[in-house]
């Protein structure tokens, strides 16, 4: 990555990749950031691979995640849109929009994580209206976070393996 772009934004990677095994299980998880520096598109997207099934988020906008079911046995799919789950206020904010801005090239915005942002700030607002406990709460949440902070951790380590702190369970 750039210099300037390192020293900006606090890292000095333009592509980052963190595997993940998960306690008790034959389940590995890789998580892929490139967002900076590279002739591709932005992806930020995860894959998660076991013995029975495994998961691929799409690698390019519009190809479709894949399942597998087998070594050749995959379906490719589209994930639903649920924009009709959401006040009509913030229904667009889950679909793409054509962004302009001088101080970056011009690029397609929105629908972040495939349009989960207006569904998890919705659900956030939401509990403290009905005062009841959020689907994410402060248990996973802080579970995903400290994933995130260690494979950054292990990145500014050279790769070094860094055991994930567990939060407690959410129900």
């Amino acid at each position: 990555m750039t210099a300037d772009k390192a020293e900006k934004y606090g890292c000095a990677f333009a592509v980052e990749t963190a595997t993940f095994r998960f306690k008790d299980s034959d389940i590995v998880a890789e998580a892929h950031r490139c967002l900076f520096d590279t002739v591709r598109q932005v992806r930020e997207s995860f894959d998660v691979y076991g013995s029975k099934k495994s998961f691929e988020w799409e690698t390019t906008m519009d190809e479709g995640h894949t399942i597998f079911y087998g070594i050749d046995d995959f379906m490719k799919f589209e994930a639903p849109d649920t924009s009709e789950l959401l006040p009509k206020s913030i229904k667009k904010f889950t679909l793409r929009q054509n962004i302009t801005d001088s101080t970056q090239p011009s690029f397609i915005q929105g629908s972040g994580h495939g349009g989960s942002h207006p569904h998890l700030c919705h659900e956030f607002i939401t509990a403290i209206v009905e005062k009841r406990e959020p689907s994410i709460d402060v248990y996973r949440s802080a579970n995903i976070s400290a994933a995130g902070i260690c494979a950054q951790l292990s990145a500014f380590n050279d790769g070094e393996e860094v055991l994930i702190p567990s939060f407690g369970k959410s129900n």
